[in-house]
């Protein structure tokens, strides 16, 4: 009983998180579309890995739409993603950012630093 019961608040909770920021997501981030063009080129290379309801996620969701980064996310709680996540980052931690560019593959964890890092990168 008590964990259906903290599963349920979670689950709440994760909704409304979710709702709040569909609601106040701020403006994205306006390039030409030759610049634009070039952000999608490299984002080919990266991937989110998450979960819909987690703070930590929302708050590197935001950090990409507000970055105009349509970036390829990929929900850790399914196969074969939480496998994934678990083999190559070492942990099923989220929120990861995937790199994969010169032929090796970064696993980047904790939202701030993602956040930090693609804001470097394409802000």
């Amino acid at each position: 009983m008590k964990n259906s019961l903290l599963s349920g608040l979670r689950n709440g909770l994760g909704a409304l998180i979710v709702g709040i920021d569909k609601l106040t997501r701020p403006t994205p981030l306006e390039r030409s579309p030759e610049k634009q063009a070039e952000v999608e080129q490299q984002l080919q290379n990266m991937s989110i890995y998450q979960f819909t309801g987690c703070p930590f996620c929302v708050k590197t969701r935001r950090a990409m739409h507000r970055l105009n980064l349509p970036i390829a996310y990929r929900d850790a709680k399914q196969s074969p993603w939480r496998e994934e996540l678990e083999r190559g980052g070492g942990k099923v931690q989220v929120p990861c950012l995937r790199i994969d560019e010169d032929g090796e593959t970064r696993w980047m964890y904790e939202s701030s630093d993602i956040n930090q890092y693609m804001e470097e990168r394409f802000g």
